[in-house]
């Protein structure tokens, strides 16, 4: 599967509130976060689903990967979303190894499963 995503029984402003300290923990910092349902109600959409995508980054992480490969930006800073799916809160995120097949380097696959790994752990203990 090219995604992770768990469920958990938090509100989404819960679920990113601690989805924010345990990113903290392994030195992930969140850029930016962007309100999907917020953005189509303001361009006067009728979406009433929570959704928010957060773009995460480690600074260390970003640079070792850029340096070795600069087209790897493409896939940074790392996105984790929260979201509503019809009452039940999920948390997920497109797996760093999926998205860094598409450069075909062995030490960057490396890479990518090390961060995809400790971004999975921070998902599981902030549910």
């Amino acid at each position: 599967m090219f995604h992770y995503t768990v469920e958990t029984n938090k509100a989404p402003e819960e679920a990113i509130a601690a989805l924010e300290e345990t990113l903290k923990e392994e030195k992930f910092g969140v850029l930016w976060q962007f309100n999907i349902k917020d953005k189509l109600q303001e361009k006067g959409l009728d979406f009433n689903q929570s959704y928010h995508v957060l773009e995460v980054c480690n600074p260390h992480e970003a640079e070792r990967v850029l340096t070795r490969n600069q087209m790897v930006g493409y896939f940074l800073p790392c996105k984790i979303v929260v979201y509503d799916d019809k009452g039940q809160t999920k948390i997920g995120m497109p797996k760093p190894t999926a998205l860094i097949e598409m450069v075909e380097d062995e030490e960057l696959k490396g890479i990518a499963a090390d961060i995809e790994n400790r971004l999975m752990a921070c998902i599981d203990k902030s549910v």
